[in-house]
C-alpha cells in the first residue's frame, strides 16, 4: 500500500475559511481609499491656503497652470489612487484562496522579520547580482528621492505663508537634489532598457514582454517630462541666478530663448501634462504588471521568517488519523496564502533558473515555470466577482487557463526532475520558496494520484517491506562492524542508553560497500577520540528522508514514527550521523513527530574533536590538492560549510582548491530528492557535471561528507575518464592522513 485510498477532490471554488471582518483585502482597498483622500484632502488645501506670491527665491508651485486644470489634476489622481488599491485590493483576494499559514509577527520574529525587509527595501538582496544590484539601485533610490522631492513640494504648498520652508539656501539645495536624482533615474532606465534589449542575460531574453516595454517607457518619459517641466518653467520665469542650482533644467532652459512668453507658456503646460500623464501612467501599471513587485516584494521578505528550519517539509497531520480529503497540492486552494503571495512577488529575474542543475543539464523543470505557471493558474483561475486577474508576465492567449488545476501548465515530469538543492530558493531575492511547492505538488501526485516514477515503486516497496530503499535485511544493518577490531556496542532496548552518542549510520553507510568505508573510518576516529557511543544495528530504520521528498507522507511517517518511538524509549539525547540526509529529518524534520534531539554531523564532530585535542592530528599529512564537495543539505539546508573545510584544513601538506561554485552556491550533485533512485533518462548526468568541474581544479582528490554525493561524484569522475582521481568522504581522507604518519596502514580508505 502506497498510501491513503484516493477520496474525490474537494469541488474547485468551495470556501474553505470562515468570512473574517477585515481581511487583508479589505486592508489594501482601504489603503488605497485612504491615499485617494489624503490627496483629495492635499488639493482643497491647496484652495485654502495657496494663491501667496513666491519667495525671492523659491517657486510658485502650479504657475503657468489654470485652477479648472489644477481641480483636475487633483480629482483624476485621487481616483487613480483609489483605483490603485482596488486592484491590489483583487489581487490579495486571490492570495486569501490559500490555507492557512502562521507568519506571526513576534517578539521572537519581530528582529528577523525587520532585517529581511530591509535587506530587501535596501537592495540588499538585488545587489548579490552586482549589474543588477547597480542597475535596480539606480532606479529605485532616485525614484524614491523624486517621489520625495514632490511630497515635499505639495506639502510646503499647503502651509500658511509664514510657516513655508522651500526658500532661499533650502530651495537651492532642493533643487539640486531632485535634478540630480533626476539624472541618476534615468542612467537607470537607460541602463535597464540596453539591459533587457541590447544584450541581455538568457535568462532575461526569455521573458521579456511588451509589459517590459510599457513600464521602461513610462519610466523614461516621466523622467524626461520631468526635467523638460521643470526647464519650461525656468525660462518662463525668466532664468532667475538662483535656479542655476537646477543643474538640469537650468542649463535646458536656455535652449528656449527664442520663443515668446506665449509659446513658453504652451510648451511648459504641454510638457507639465506628459508628466502627470506619465505619473498617472505608472500608477496604473503598478498593480497591473510585475511592477506589482515594488510592494510585493518587500512584503514577502517581510514575512519570509518561519518557524519551521529552512531544511525541514510543511508538516501534515498524522495521515492515519487525519479526517482530511486531499493531501499534498494540486488545485490553486491547496497551497497556502504565502505561496500564492510568493507568485505575486516573483520579479522574473530568472536567477533560480540560472542556478538549477536539472535546468542547466537540460531537464524540463525551471524554477522560475513553476512561480510563473501557479501564479498564472492562480490569476486565471480567480473565483467571485472580482474576476480573473493579470498573471506575472502578461496572458498568453494559447494557454488560457480555466479552472485552479496546477497540473493544467505544470507537468509531473518538471516536478519528478527537483532534485531538492534548494539552490533556487537560496539565490531568489525576494525570498520566494519554491522548493515547497514543488514537494507539496509531488505530494499530491504521490498520495492522491499514485503518479510517481516506476523506479520510486520499487524503493517504497522496499522501505515498507526491510527498512531501507536498498531492501537489504535489517540484519545487516551492523555488519560493518566486523571490519574494527574494538566492536561497536549494539543497543539491545532492555534500558536506557548509558553512552553519550548514539551513532546513527544511516541506510548509505550500513548497506552500500562505497559507503561502509566511510562508517568505519568515522567510528575508528571517534573510537581514538575515546568518545564514548552506541549504535542501534538492526533497530535502526530508514529516517523516512526518501519517501519524504519524493511526496509519500505516509510511508515517512510510518517510518519516522518508528524511530521517534524507539529514540524517545532509549531516551537519546545525542546522535552523530555521516548522511546530512538522516541528519536534516532527525534534527529538522522530527521534531514535528515529537523527537527532539542535539544532532550533529560527524564533519562537525571531527572538527571539535580536533579543536579540542581530543583527536590527535599533529602528524597526519596529506601532500595532495583536494577540493571539496559542499552537500547540498548539509550546506543549502543547514548552513554547515566551514567544519568540512576545517576538518581537511588541518592536515599539513594539504593544498585546498574551492571549485567555481561552492558554499551556498555549491552545484548539487543530482542525489537529491529522492532522485538517487531514479534514473535520469533526460539531458546530462548532474553528477557528470559536478564531477568535471571537481576535475577541472587539477585535484586529484575530491572530498565529500554526504554518502550519496560520494557515489555520485565518483561514477561522475569514472565517466570522464579520470580513474586516477580519489572520491571519498572527509573522514577517509582524514584517517588516510592519520595512518600514514603512523605507518597502521591505510587499506580501510582506500576507495
Amino acid at each position: 500500500m502506497i498510501g491513503p485510498r484516493r477520496i474525490p477532490a474537494v469541488p474547485f471554488g468551495v470556501a474553505r475559511h470562515p468570512a473574517r471582518r477585515l481581511s487583508p483585502s479589505h486592508l489594501a482597498l482601504a489603503l488605497g481609499l485612504a491615499g485617494a483622500g489624503v490627496v483629495a484632502a492635499s488639493g482643497l488645501a491647496g484652495l485654502v491656503v495657496g494663491g501667496h506670491p513666491p519667495a525671492a527665491v523659491g517657486r510658485e508651485v502650479f504657475a503657468n497652470v489654470a485652477g479648472p486644470v489644477r481641480a483636475v489634476f487633483y480629482t483624476v489622481t485621487a481616483v487613480t489612487v483609489a483605483a490603485v488599491g482596488a486592484l491590489f485590493a483583487r489581487r490579495v483576494r486571490n492570495w486569501e484562496r490559500g490555507g492557512a499559514e502562521r507568519r506571526d509577527t513576534s517578539r521572537a520574529t519581530a528582529g528577523r522579520r525587520l532585517r529581511r525587509f530591509w535587506l530587501g527595501v535596501s537592495m540588499g538582496t538585488v545587489a548579490e547580482d552586482r549589474a543588477a544590484g547597480v542597475m535596480h539601485s539606480l532606479l529605485y533610490f532616485p525614484f524614491l528621492v523624486l517621489f520625495a522631492v514632490t511630497v515635499v513640494l505639495e506639502v510646503d504648498h499647503q502651509l500658511p505663508e509664514r510657516f513655508k520652508f522651500l526658500t532661499g539656501d533650502v530651495y537651492r539645495g532642493y533643487s539640486l537634489v531632485g535634478d540630480v536624482a533626476g539624472v541618476a533615474f534615468l542612467a537607470g532606465v537607460l541602463w535597464a532598457i540596453a539591459r533587457r534589449w541590447g544584450r541581455p542575460p538568457f535568462r532575461l531574453r526569455t521573458k521579456t514582454r511588451p509589459e517590459d516595454a510599457a513600464v521602461l517607457g513610462t519610466f523614461l518619459a516621466v523622467g524626461v517630462s520631468g526635467h523638460l517641466a521643470e526647464a519650461m518653467r525656468i525660462a518662463l520665469d525668466g532664468r532667475p541666478a538662483f535656479e542655476r542650482w537646477s543643474v538640469v533644467g537650468y542649463p535646458l532652459s536656455s535652449l528656449f530663448d527664442g520663443l515668446g512668453e506665449g509659446a513658453l507658456a504652451n510648451v511648459h503646460q504641454a510638457t507639465w501634462t506628459a508628466h502627470v500623464v506619465a505619473f498617472l501612467a505608472f500608477l496604473v501599471l503598478l498593480p497591473e504588471t510585475k511592477l506589482r513587485h515594488m510592494v510585493t516584494s518587500p512584503l514577502n521578505l517581510y514575512l519570509s521568517p518561519r518557524d519551521r528550519p529552512r531544511g525541514a517539509m510543511r508538516p501534515m497531520p498524522d495521515l492515519a488519523t487525519t479526517d482530511l480529503e486531499r493531501f499534498g497540492a494540486g488545485v490553486v486552494e491547496d497551497l497556502t496564502w504565502k505561496q500564492l503571495l510568493d507568485t505575486d512577488a516573483c520579479t522574473v529575474c530568472g536567477r533560480c533558473t540560472e542556478v538549477c542543475p536539472a535546468q542547466m543539464t537540460g531537464k524540463p523543470l525551471d524554477p522560475r515555470e513553476i512561480v510563473l505557471k501557479v501564479g498564472q493558474v492562480m490569476a486565471e483561475s480567480a473565483a467571485g466577482t472580482s474576476g480573473p486577474v493579470a498573471p506575472i508576465v502578461g496572458h498568453e492567449p494559447e494557454l488560457t487557463v480555466r479552472a485552479p488545476d496546477l497540473f493544467a501548465r505544470i507537468t509531473p515530469e518538471e516536478l519528478w526532475a527537483c532534485t531538492s538543492c534548494r539552490a533556487c530558493d537560496e539565490v531568489c531575492p525576494v525570498d520566494i520558496e519554491i522548493l515547497d511547492k514543488i514537494l507539496d505538488m509531488r505530494r499530491y501526485l504521490t498520495l492522491m494520484e499514485s503518479e510517481f516514477p516506476a523506479e520510486l515503486g520499487r524503493s517504497f516497496r522496499s522501505l515498507e517491506n526491510s527498512g531501507n530503499p536498498w531492501g537489504m535485511s535489517q540484519s545487516d544493518r551492523g555488519s560493518w562492524t566486523d571490519a574494527l577490531p574494538e566492536g561497536v556496542p549494539v543497543v539491545d532496548g532492555s534500558s536506557p542508553l548509558d553512552h553519550e552518542y548514539l551513532y546513527w549510520v544511516g541506510c548509505a553507510g550500513s548497506f552500500d560497500d562505497r559507503n561502509k568505508k566511510v562508517t568505519v573510518a568515522t567510528a575508528t576516529l571517534m573510537h581514538r577520540a575515546g568518545l564514548d557511543f552506541a549504535i542501534l544495528g538492526p533497530r535502526e530504520r530508514c529516517t523516512g528522508d526518501p519517501a519524504r521528498r519524493s511526496g509519500n507522507e505516509y510511508l515517512f511517517q510510518m517510518l519516522a514514527g518508528e524511530n521517534v518511538e524507539t529514540l524517545n524509549g532509549l531516551g537519546v539525547r545525542k546522535v552523530v550521523t555521516q548522511c546530512p540526509h538522516c541528519f536534516n529529518t532527525l534534527a529538522n524534520e522530527y521534531p514535528q513527530l515529537g523527537g527532539h534531539y542535539e544532532v550533529v554531523h560527524h564533519s562537525q564532530l571531527l572538527s571539535e574533536l580536533i579543536s579540542s585535542g581530543r583527536l590527535d592530528v599533529g602528524g597526519a599529512r596529506l601532500d595532495e590538492r583536494v577540493t571539496y564537495h559542499d552537500a547540498c543539505f548539509l550546506g543549502r539546508h543547514n548552513g554547515v560549510y566551514e567544519a568540512p573545510r576545517r576538518v581537511l584544513g588541518s592536515l599539513k601538506g594539504i593544498e585546498i582548491v574551492e571549485m567555481g561554485r561552492s558554499r551556498a552556491d555549491g552545484l548539487c550533485c543530482g542525489a537529491g530528492g529522492a532522485r538517487f533512485w531514479m534514473e535520469e533518462h533526460t539531458g546530462k548526468k548532474i553528477g557528470v557535471e559536478r564531477a568535471e568541474e571537481a576535475v577541472a581544479t587539477g585535484a586529484r582528490r575530491v572530498a565529500t561528507a554526504c554518502p550519496f554525493c560520494a557515489v555520485m561524484i565518483d561514477d561522475g569522475v569514472k565517466e570522464t575518464g579520470r580513474d586516477d582521481v580519489v572520491v571519498q568522504d572527509i573522514a577517509v581522507h582524514l584517517l588516510e592522513a592519520m595512518d600514514r604518519e603512523s605507518g597502521r596502514g591505510a587499506e580501510v580508505a582506500r576507495p
